[in-house]
């Protein structure tokens, strides 16, 4: 009985392991099978330019910069005003010149109207990157009822003046730089317009007649193309400046100067106001 059964259990343990063989040959083994391969990780979409900044990463290359905006769309603009009361002008001695009626009958050296002061010269100080050169055709004063018109202008460093007489009379233009004459010219009635460069050392040029001593004018030399004189109204626009920041000066020929800082952008214009007083008539004198 015993060895019967030992005989069984062999043979029972024989046929589990012979089934297990054929059960290991029927099943594939695990490496056999073919293994699908993992999916690959999607492809990036090809961006759009717009739509990783330049610059946010490293590893977009650079688009093509955009082309710099035009300088020069900057603007300033104002008044100048005098507050209290305007020295009284001084008479002006009648002329017996035919040539001269018409003419102003009191000293114009402070013109108020209204409390906004005309004759300032407003300017941009100093060079300003992208100014334009000086220009080839020249600043013009003329003289008309024996008076220098413009009274105050400014011009632009290496620029030519043309002096023209309107007047059937004589007159001589003299320039002085301080207290230096720079060249004296003398103008016969109706004459041709004469041409002279404006002095290399001359930030303000004063223009005398000697005929008819009352007449002055003023030249301004700046070295950018950005200045006004006022009028009546006491108002200057500067158009055309680079954004930026500024000093911009009020000159007045015998008030003196007055300067602010002044920050230009392209979008909007800038704002800035001058005011002088009799305080600083007697200040200058």
């Amino acid at each position: 009985m015993t060895l019967r059964t030992l005989g069984l259990s062999l043979l029972g343990t024989a046929g589990l392991l012979t089934l297990s063989a054929c059960q290991k040959e029927a099943a594939p083994a695990p490496s056999a099978a073919p293994v699908a391969p993992a999916a690959p990780a999607p492809a990036a979409a090809p961006k759009e330019h717009s739509a990783t900044p330049i610059g946010e990463t490293g590893a977009q290359a650079a688009a093509p910069a955009e082309p710099a905006a035009p300088a020069g769309k900057g603007v300033v603009k104002g008044s100048v005003t005098f507050t209290g009361t305007p020295p009284a002008a001084a008479d002006i001695p009648p002329s017996n010149d035919p040539a001269c009626e018409g003419m102003a009958t009191k000293d114009l050296s402070v013109v108020v109207k209204d409390g906004k002061l005309a004759n300032v010269l407003v300017r941009v100080r100093g060079n300003v990157p992208g100014a334009s050169a000086a220009p080839a055709t020249p600043v013009v004063v003329d003289q008309t009822k024996c008076t220098y018109v413009p009274r105050v202008q400014g011009a632009m460093a290496g620029q030519t003046v043309a002096f023209k007489n309107s007047d059937g009379t004589l007159h001589n233009v003299r320039g002085v730089v301080g207290t230096k004459s720079a060249f004296n010219i003398a103008q016969p009635p109706s004459g041709a317009p004469v041409k002279k460069p404006l002095p290399p050392d001359a930030e303000v040029l004063r223009l005398k007649c000697d005929v008819h001593p009352w007449m002055t004018a003023y030249v301004v030399t700046n070295a950018n193309p950005y200045f006004a004189t006022t009028g009546e109204d006491g108002a200057f626009t500067l158009q055309g400046l680079p954004a930026g920041t500024y000093t911009v000066e009020a000159w007045h020929e015998t008030l003196g100067t007055k300067t602010a800082e002044v920050t230009v952008k392209d979008d909007a214009p800038a704002e800035v106001s001058f005011a002088f007083s009799a305080s600083d008539v007697s200040a200058k004198k």
